[in-house]
């Protein structure tokens, strides 16, 4: 089963230096990290702060070639998650034909957010992803690592996040 996610916000991971998507089910009771590459975080944070461009950026024109041909993006689900990698499917539909593809969870999440599409996370996604610890790739298991990431994340506060916070 799939729970219905929102963005939390964008942060900096401080030891990597790569830009992380915070997600949050509707409740707050999950938070999710993925660490993301900088440009598809540019292409989420160009939407949470509504910067337009003069020419299409990659996603917008993903978006634009999608209502042309009058596809709609029903949904993304993140649906997996192996060796700390995650996936995702983009749910769309035309012409009353469903249909989903593969995609990154990043670009997923981009195309959602320009087309308004809920965001989704597999339940056992999210337990997996409570078993990750970045910080110690010989011990990513261990209970300690556990405890410590699930502090961590129950204590991020929006103000955490700067100017990408929701």
């Amino acid at each position: 089963m799939a729970k219905e996610m929102k963005i939390s916000g964008l942060a900096i991971d401080p030891v990597s230096k790569v830009p992380i998507v915070i997600l949050k089910d509707k409740d707050e009771k999950s938070t999710v990290p993925i660490w993301i590459g900088l440009l598809e975080a540019s292409a989420i944070a160009t939407v949470l702060e509504d910067i337009k461009f003069s020419r299409p950026m990659t996603h917008d024109l993903f978006k634009e070639v999608m209502n042309a041909l009058d596809i709609k993006v029903d949904k993304i689900v993140v649906n997996d998650l192996k060796d700390n990698t995650y996936y995702a499917k983009i749910h769309m539909s035309s012409e009353g034909k469903d249909f989903e593809i593969d995609s990154r969870p990043s670009d997923a999440i981009a195309i959602a957010l320009r087309t308004e599409a809920k965001i989704f996370m597999e339940e056992s996604v999210i337990e997996k992803s409570k078993k990750i610890d970045l910080t110690n790739p010989e011990d990513i298991h261990s209970e300690e690592a556990k405890k410590k990431w699930a502090e961590i994340l129950d204590n991020l506060d929006p103000d955490d996040f700067g100017k990408y916070k929701m």
